[in-house]
């Protein structure tokens, strides 16, 4: 690459600004189930597989178990998720939607899909964005394990 290294072209930058921008994007509309983005992720991902263990979840979305642990504690205590101790093995947490957690995904991601569509992507143009943000992200797992295998 010989493009000159400017706060504009840093690939970094623009990620970063576009997450800060959908933060943003999301309060509002989040708001109204009392959720912040995080605490939004964290119920997808168990919306598409309930009865995981915090691990997982960490694994799932990128955030450390120091990161995820005080944020189930928030979601269990508004009466989003039950956290029990694995039976077959203590050491595990399980993180299981409360009848509440699981009659919310429809409504909230009515609500997120609402949004969403303000954004005005077409079909093609929504995949192509995603297939540019798994690239550069492949680009950067593949770059971590070479330095780790190094």
């Amino acid at each position: 690459m010989t493009n000159k290294i400017t706060l504009d072209n840093q690939i970094c930058f623009q990620i970063t600004r576009a997450h800060q921008l959908f933060n943003k994007f999301y309060q509002e509309p989040l708001s109204k189930f009392n959720l912040t983005y995080v605490q939004y992720i964290t119920l997808l991902s168990l919306w598409e597989k309930d009865g995981v263990t915090v691990n997982y979840l960490s694994q799932k979305l990128g955030l450390s178990n120091g990161t995820l642990t005080p944020l189930l504690k928030r979601l269990e205590k508004a009466g989003w998720i039950t956290r029990t101790r694995d039976k077959k093995d203590e050491r595990r947490v399980l993180i299981k939607l409360t009848e509440h957690g699981a009659k919310q995904e429809e409504p909230i991601t009515s609500t997120v899909q609402g949004c969403l569509n303000s954004l005005d992507y077409d079909d093609e143009t929504f995949n192509n964005t995603m297939n540019t943000i798994l690239d550069v992200q492949n680009r950067l797992e593949k770059s971590e394990e070479a330095k780790e295998n190094s």
